[in-house]
Order: structure tokens, then C-alpha cells, then sequence
């Protein structure tokens, strides 16, 4: 091969390394320092993190944790106290108008209007964007939601999944480069969380996805990445499964049990290793579900078999699992290990 040839292909091949791997750091969301007071109430304090290009990210976090008082301040609809947030190159309080074209946005109530067909409402959101009328754009909306089907119907008459079809929708019509979703699958049937679970997806191919729930399942069904709030401050920042395996290490133990649930958690509590029992509530007459977490590898349901033997407590169930999201979640709140942000 002729040496310059070659040479230029070895040059051309790690520009093109190079640029896939800026594509892959591009930066679309950036929040600094991000404080929210309502009178004397601090909704969130010192917020800080970023996200890059077609990221799906889950903002987590107990009801009032300041998940949607976030979300509103990415999407520009209310401002902050202090702090910054970047939309891409556009910061959202000097550049408004043009940090706020790069955003759209899904509330929690989706702002439908019911007696408009679902192509006359995304039609009026289009004019409301100042688009031109695009009827290929348009279908491409209506069949990336799956919405062909009902594009004539009148929106009052939708079941809920639709509805926050419709809502997807409209913020995906103006072609943002972020999507705000705030509480996405609530009140939605299991049918049509995993509907809505795959439709995220979908649009994540062509923009960053932030979404925020206060359910474990939902963020870890298709977040590749968990902000965890807590009492308005972020308190993690890490992958589901990195957040989970801070659980790892820990066996444990998930019982059923017959008898009073005083002495089942008394005999569970004096097996040598064990660090942590939880009682999980009755699911069966006369027994209680109990939860028993032991250090390192140690599995307990020998010593639990000798102990409620000994306390003639009869086991009807046993089984062993590692952690979980839930578990780590819990922990966080409760202010255990993993308060420092990743």
C-alpha cells in the first residue's frame, strides 16, 4: 500500500475514533450549585450534576424530595434562587428562549385538552411552536408513540395510557434535544407501563431522557443512570446496578413464619451474624414475612431452623436473595453508606 495512503487512513481512523468519543461526552444537561426557596421552605439545595447525549437518566426520591421543583427549573418554567443550568451550550436564565427550544417537557398532568382529536391537538402545538406544518414529521410523531391508530379521536375519549401518549407527544413534536418527564407512568395499568417503558426508549435513540418517579421498578426498568433526592439535596449519583451491589456482600434471608411476630423477631435477632431483621407484614393468617440480612457470605437459614425450632416457631417458607435497589435506596434515605455522591 502506498505509505501515504496508509498514513492518511491511520489519521482518518482516529479522527473518527476521536469524534465518536466526543459524541459520547457531549454534554446536554449541566446543573451547578442548584438552590430553590419558597419563602422559608428550601425546596432543593446545592444540585449538582450532568448528563450527556441520549442518556437516560432517573431522578428519584420520596414525595416532596424536590424531584418536580428540579425538573421544572431544567424545563425553564420556573427559576432558581441560585445556581446554573446548561441546556446544551445555552444556559436557561441568560439564554431562555433558545435553552428552552432545546427542551421538551411532559408535567405530570399533561396539558390536553379533550375535545380536540389527537391530530388537532398536536397540530395546535405545532402553531404554538411557530412550526411550519410538516404532515411527514407529523406521522412520524404519531407513529413513534403509537398513536396512528388514534390520531382522529377525540382525547377525552382515551384510556390514560393514550393520554400520556399524547403528552410524549406533544414534547417530542418540536424536536427538543432533552426530554422532561415528570412522573411518566403514574396511574398507568402494568400493560402500559411496559408500553410507556418501551416507548422511552425509543425516544432516547435521538435525545437525552430525564425522568423522575418515586418508584424503584420504573427507574431501573430503563435508566442507565439514578439521581437520588433527598430532602432536596442529592444524595447519589450512580448506575442501578452500582447502587444495588453496595447491597452485595449481604445475604439475605426472606422467612415466613408461624407464631407471634415478637418472639419470630427475638429468635431471628440472637442468630450469631445476623445484622438486620425486618419484619414484611402478614400475607398469611398466623404467619409474619420477616427479612433477615446477615454480614458477608454467611447463610443463616441453618442457624434460623435451629433457632425458631428451639422456639417451636415452625418455618413455612425460605428463600435467599442479594441486594437490591429498594434495599440501597432505603439505606441511603435512612443515611447509611453511599451519602457521598459518585
Amino acid at each position: 500500500m502506498n505509505p501515504v495512503l496508509f498514513s492518511l487512513k491511520i489519521v482518518t481512523s482516529k479522527c473518527m475514533a476521536t469524534f465518536a468519543r466526543e459524541e459520547m461526552n457531549v454534554v446536554m444537561i449541566e446543573v451547578r450549585g442548584l438552590t430553590k426557596r419558597y419563602g422559608r421552605k428550601l425546596a432543593i439545595q446545592d444540585v449538582s450534576f450532568a448528563i450527556g447525549q441520549n442518556e437516560i437518566v432517573g431522578l428519584l426520591g420520596l414525595n416532596g424530595a424536590g424531584k418536580s421543583t428540579t425538573m421544572n427549573i431544567i424545563s425553564g418554567y420556573i427559576g432558581p434562587t441560585s445556581g446554573d443550568v446548561r441546556i446544551g451550550d445555552c444556559d436557561i436564565l441568560q439564554d431562555s428562549r433558545r435553552a428552552r427550544a432545546l427542551v421538551g417537557y411532559l408535567p405530570e398532568q399533561p396539558p390536553l385538552y379533550g375535545d380536540m382529536t389527537v391530530e388537532e391537538y398536536l397540530r395546535f402545538v405545532e402553531r404554538l411552536y411557530r412550526r411550519r406544518a410538516d404532515r411527514a414529521h407529523m406521522d412520524r410523531v404519531l407513529e413513534m408513540t403509537g398513536l396512528s391508530g388514534v390520531r382522529g379521536r377525540l382525547i377525552r375519549n382515551l384510556s390514560k395510557g393514550y393520554r400520556q401518549r399524547v403528552g410524549v407527544a406533544q414534547a417530542i413534536l418540536p424536536e427538543p434535544r432533552v426530554l422532561v418527564l415528570d412522573e411518566p407512568c403514574v396511574g398507568l395499568d402494568p400493560t402500559q407501563i411496559i408500553e410507556m417503558r418501551t416507548l422511552i426508549r425509543t425516544v432516547s435513540q435521538e435525545m437525552t431522557v430525564i425522568l423522575s418517579s418515586h418508584i424503584l421498578t420504573e427507574i431501573q426498568a430503563v435508566c442507565s443512570r439514578v439521581l437520588v433526592l433527598n430532602e432536596g439535596r442529592l444524595i447519589a449519583d450512580d448506575s442501578p446496578e452500582h447502587l444495588a451491589s453496595r447491597m452485595h456482600g449481604r445475604r439475605r434471608t426472606q422467612l415466613r413464619v408461624q407464631g407471634e411476630m415478637e418472639e419470630i423477631r427475638a429468635a431471628l435477632a440472637n442468630i450469631p451474624g445476623v445484622t438486620r431483621v425486618e419484619c414484611a407484614g402478614q400475607r398469611e393468617y398466623g404467619s409474619w414475612d420477616f427479612s433477615v440480612e446477615a454480614a458477608g457470605e454467611r447463610d443463616v437459614r441453618v442457624d434460623a431452623f435451629e433457632a425458631l425450632s428451639a422456639a417451636h416457631l415452625p418455618i413455612l417458607t425460605a428463600g435467599t436473595g442479594e441486594g437490591s435497589l429498594e434495599c440501597a435506596f432505603i439505606e441511603l434515605l435512612e443515611g447509611g453508606e453511599g451519602r457521598d455522591t459518585a
